[in-house]
């Protein structure tokens, strides 16, 4: 049987207690179903509120709550976590790092993505959003061999970037985990469209876990997690609300689909 994998639907806020509280019990449930492999959203443990707040809840990277929770989660429940991502401390600058951490069922970290494209933009609803204020970007794709494949790591706006999923199927990516926090405003029109598309572009598995709802400071997260096979179906989704949802990942699918339309082998440029 191919392994479970479930993607983590959150409403996190201001108070990372509570939010890790609600990490666990979701993905608690979803072990309880038999999900192997679990992928949080964008800034599950801290989200929302000013920029002094934002600042607050820079983490240590090596001994920062949030990772601690996700190394003894792994750890005691035996699973592989994508863990969303987390807000770190950038030493020797008043910025913060968004980072995604990919953590082994022994609780050990097996990669660490600094989050590449920063969301500076306007939405057309008169919000204004900069990122790159108060994060600095990184610069390496990330690929991690694991018992389910090959997973390239990214965060949220990365998904608008196509070259970059492209840089990790060179690298023999075969699942992309998306850890978001979409905006209603581009949710409603983008998200699937460019989850579906990255999956089919690349005969590869999405696992796309967003935030959902009204958070700190007004900003509104659409949600509607997904997992994304690699001919481009959606196999699973998250309805409005917090939650889960699972799907197994097949990888004789992602080769099927890759010998089907050999499009990768193809490539001029």
């Amino acid at each position: 049987m191919p392994p479970l994998c479930a993607v983590i639907q959150m409403n996190s806020g201001l108070d990372r207690g509570i939010n890790l509280s609600m990490a666990e019990r979701l993905m608690e449930a979803a072990v309880s179903q038999g999900a192997t492999l679990l992928v949080l959203p964008e800034n599950f443990s801290f989200f929302g509120g000013s920029e002094e707040e934002k600042r607050a809840a820079r983490e240590d990277p090596v001994h920062g709550p949030s990772l601690t929770f996700l190394k003894t989660f792994a750890a005691r429940h035996r699973v592989w976590i994508s863990g969303g991502s987390v807000p770190l401390a950038d030493p020797g600058s008043s910025k913060a790092l968004n980072v995604c951490f990919l953590v082994d069922d022994t609780g050990s970290v097996r990669g660490r993505y600094d989050k590449i494209h920063l969301f500076d933009v306007d939405v057309g609803d008169g919000t204004r959003y900069r990122e790159s204020e108060h994060v600095r970007p990184g610069k390496r794709p990330v690929v991690v061999d694991t018992p389910f494949g090959r997973i390239g790591l990214t965060i949220c706006y990365d998904l608008r970037f196509p070259e970059l999923f492209r840089a990790l199927t060179a690298q023999n990516a075969e699942i992309f985990t998306l850890p978001a926090a979409f905006t209603v405003v581009t949710g409603r029109d983008h998200w699937e469209t460019l989850v579906r598309a990255r999956a089919i572009e690349n005969f590869a598995y999405m696992l796309a876990a967003g935030q959902w709802g009204q958070h700190a400071g007004g900003r509104q997260t659409y949600g509607r997690s997904m997992i994304v096979e690699p001919w481009g179906s959606i196999v699973a989704q998250c309805a409005d609300g917090v939650g889960y949802t699972l799907a197994p990942l097949d990888r004789e699918r992602i080769s099927r689909c890759r010998q089907r339309i050999p499009c990768l082998s193809h490539r001029k440029l």
